[in-house]
């Protein structure tokens, strides 16, 4: 198994692009719940605590006992996770008179600290608390200061235990990866080795460990990280694995049948299922997105129960799940941002068993990991597409004729994207169809028909995005041929908010 950073979540919306940092050193890392840390793990080199929405003082604060961990291993915490080390030595952490948000400058800098080697005063870093550390524990000694904050960082005489009070995981902290790189390869002494043809081989041997001779029906979506995960385990366990490809009804136009051939090229076993019908019917005047979700979920582990129950002794259900996905179903704090068909809509109780094998990997991790296993270029490079397909990008009931004019707009927009040249330098694109209709003219006569929005965005991890700055153009030629050529739709519009604060999908 690869040398491993733990990354101990206390609830920050910023713990995954800590994660995402520390990758992007080629260093593999976990993050889990504050109060999970996996005690008897061999491999972890290193601990990173987390930033929190809670103040340390606060009755229901997430906590977990530092001093053990500082025994075993060098701990870095970050914001939160610094005041919560200093308080529980004996610190004082206080309310800010206002709270510090936003770019601050270090205005001093121990640069022979082993965290701090190669960074000067006059660096930016990002500052995001309400609470700051007003009086250190004894042993503990500042190494880096702000104008406002005395405590910008700080190090633990005799221990390799650090605290920094801004974000280094944060873009807007320049010289964040410099000091996220001195304490992972530096300090917890990481080789750097991690990669994608690493990962291949270490869950190619974890899975045959794992799986057995056992028997595997994977349910594939036709996006990219369902086709990663079924070559992955098709490596390890070959004929043991059976692929499910489900029509919801709620797949892009003419997708089903080329998925499929997909598939087959790549030597999968491949299912295919119509249960569009089913699907339709258990949506039927649905209208709350999270519904929607669920009960789309509840029909693929439905559907892929009954196939697999008319297959021989398949004990494991695979699926696709990427970090991501369960970043986003579930946060520490138990809020439901978002539900997905492979997280949110799983019953209590399952006849299979899961098999995950992409669940610690971002999107553009599962890219290359396709890439090493020589997957073709048009899978890999496939835009994300959500499980529940076109269902939450209609807003609103779902119907037959709802999904027909989806399809027919989406084909228009994603087949303009790549004529254009424009395709791969777009992260994801899809055509909303709006729950409203508005006043048109074609002809000599006037219409009423629906809206739609172009939806666009820029991105590496999904985790967050802007909208992409497509050319003028080339969107008044794709309006021009939705209106005039998709029966229904009267009125084009082009989305362009960013994630945060709006999401990708609209739904």
């Amino acid at each position: 198994m690869p040398q491993k950073i733990i990354i101990l979540d206390f609830g920050s919306q910023t713990t995954q692009l800590i994660g995402r940092r520390v990758r992007e050193l080629n260093t593999y890392c976990e993050i889990v719940p504050y109060n999970k840390f996996p005690a008897d793990d061999p491999d972890v080199i290193g601990v990173i605590l987390s930033g929190s929405p809670f103040s340390v003082y606060d009755a229901k604060a997430f906590s977990t006992e530092v001093a053990p961990l500082v025994a075993k291993y060098p701990v870095l915490g970050i914001c939160y996770g610094a005041q919560m080390m200093a308080y529980q030595a004996g610190g004082t952490v206080e309310s800010a008179p206002s709270r510090e948000y936003g770019r601050a400058i270090l205005t001093s800098v121990d640069s022979s600290d082993a965290l701090l080697a190669g960074i000067e005063p006059g660096e930016t870093v990002w500052m995001s608390h309400g609470d700051t550390i007003t009086s250190l524990p004894e042993g503990f000694r500042i190494i880096a200061s702000t104008d406002d904050v005395p405590c910008a960082a700080y190090h633990v005489d005799g221990h390799r235990q650090w605290g920094v009070q801004f974000h280094p995981e944060v873009f807007h902290s320049t010289c964040g990866t410099r000091l996220l790189a001195n304490f992972v390869m530096g300090i917890c002494g990481s080789l750097g080795d991690w990669s994608a043809e690493s990962y291949i081989e270490s869950t190619v041997a974890e899975l045959r460990r794992e799986l057995g001779d056992d028997k595997v029906v994977l349910g594939l979506s036709g996006g990219v990280d369902s086709s990663v995960a079924a070559v992955l385990i098709s490596r390890a366990i070959g004929d043991n694995l059976t692929c499910i490809f489900v029509d919801h009804g709620l797949l892009r136009k003419d997708e089903f049948k080329q998925v499929l051939d997909d598939y087959r090229c790549l030597g999968l076993n491949v299912l295919g299922v119509d249960a569009s019908e089913e699907f339709f019917m258990a949506l039927k005047g649905v209208t709350d997105p999270e519904r929607k979700r669920k009960i789309i979920g509840k029909g693929f582990i439905d559907v892929f129960d009954r196939e697999a129950h008319k297959l021989r002794d398949v004990k494991w259900l695979a699926q696709g799940t990427i970090y991501p996905d369960r970043i986003e179903s579930l946060s520490i704090t138990g809020t439901t941002i978002k539900s997905h068909h492979n997280v949110g809509g799983l019953p209590e109780k399952m006849n299979l068993r899961l098999c995950e094998p992409l669940k610690w990997l971002f999107k553009d991790e599962v890219r290359a990991v396709g890439h090493a296993l020589g997957m073709p270029d048009h899978l890999i490079k496939r835009h994300p597409f959500p499980g529940p397909g076109l269902a939450v990008r209609i807003l609103g009931d779902i119907t037959p004729e709802k999904v027909r004019i989806l399809q027919e707009a989406d084909d228009i927009f994603i087949r303009g994207l790549r004529e254009r040249g424009l395709y791969d330098q777009v992260w994801q694109a899809g055509v909303i169809l709006l729950p409203v209709q508005s006043v048109g003219v074609m002809g000599d006569e006037r219409t009423y028909e629906s809206a739609v929005a172009l939806r666009a965005v820029t991105s590496t991890d999904a985790m967050t995005a802007d909208w992409a700055h497509l050319p003028y153009d080339f969107l008044a030629k794709v309006s021009n041929d939705i209106i005039n050529k998709v029966r229904g739709v009267n009125r084009v519009t082009y989305d362009i908010s960013s994630k945060p604060p709006a999401t990708i999908e609209w739904e």
